[in-house]
């Protein structure tokens, strides 16, 4: 389960003796408990916003004048609540301030949102449905063009190649993932994927490529979509295919 641990400091604490920060990061990291975090900058810097009757309202500093504030922030991932608490224990903070443990709300597993995702790929592409392979992706895609490897930013550059792509065959797409490896952090993932891609030309030829798939995905709220995409084609695929 992942837990959000806030790391409060104090200002009325004396924080010299404080041990270093950095061997309890690493030592959570080497054990997968840690799986991101940071430092934030002081309340004074800070900017508190409130909508009220319509109108937004904006005051510079934190949201209450206290002696303790939120100095940074670690997501863990622990087994039970009891380990989650046992590693704020051991952050140097422990010592002069606070540290808050706080489960993540339940969610949808990322992994099946983004299996999901690559599972309309394939279908978007059988049906050469451009709207419905690039509702896959984010506004802000980079990605590189799927015949000639030109990069592409953005999702009007990123439909032109597609558009192209299709037009040069005919009939359904076939996409068959032999390998799918995924790595899935906070709001990030990536993944890695061995795709046979088969068509038929407007030529009548085959098309039959074999493609190494790098893939960048960003959790935008209520889904997770591809905000990066590279394509190759592995070091001699095509010489094996041809053989074949």
């Amino acid at each position: 389960m992942k837990y959000m641990l806030l790391v409060c400091g104090d200002d009325t604490a004396d924080a010299s003796a404080m041990p270093p920060v950095e061997p309890w990061v690493e030592e959570l990291g080497d054990r997968r408990v840690r799986l991101h975090g940071h430092r934030l900058r002081r309340p004074a810097e800070a900017v508190t916003v409130r909508v009220r009757g319509g109108e937004v309202l904006r005051t510079d500093g934190p949201f209450a004048e206290t002696k303790e504030y939120v100095a940074g922030f670690d997501v863990l991932e622990c087994d039970s609540l009891e380990e989650a608490l046992e590693a704020a224990a051991k952050h140097p903070v422990a010592t002069v301030g606070a540290m808050e443990v706080r489960p993540f709300w339940d969610d949808v597993d990322a992994r099946e949102e983004i299996r999901r995702l690559d599972e309309e790929l394939t279908e978007a592409a059988r049906e050469r449905d451009v709207d419905r392979l690039l509702s896959c992706y984010t506004p802000d895609v980079a990605a590189f063009h799927l015949a000639d490897g030109r990069p592409l930013h953005g999702l009007d550059a990123f439909r032109k190649s597609v558009e192209e792509v299709f037009a040069d065959v005919t009939g359904p797409v076939t996409r068959e993932v032999l390998e799918f490896h995924l790595q899935v952090d906070e709001s990030i993932a990536f993944a890695h994927a061995l795709v046979r891609v088969r068509a038929t030309r407007t030529d009548g030829e085959p098309l039959d490529e074999l493609l190494r798939v790098t893939t960048g995905y960003r959790d935008v709220g209520p889904k997770w979509l591809i905000a990066h995409e590279h394509v190759s084609v592995p070091l001699g695929a095509r010489t094996r295919q041809e053989r074949s």
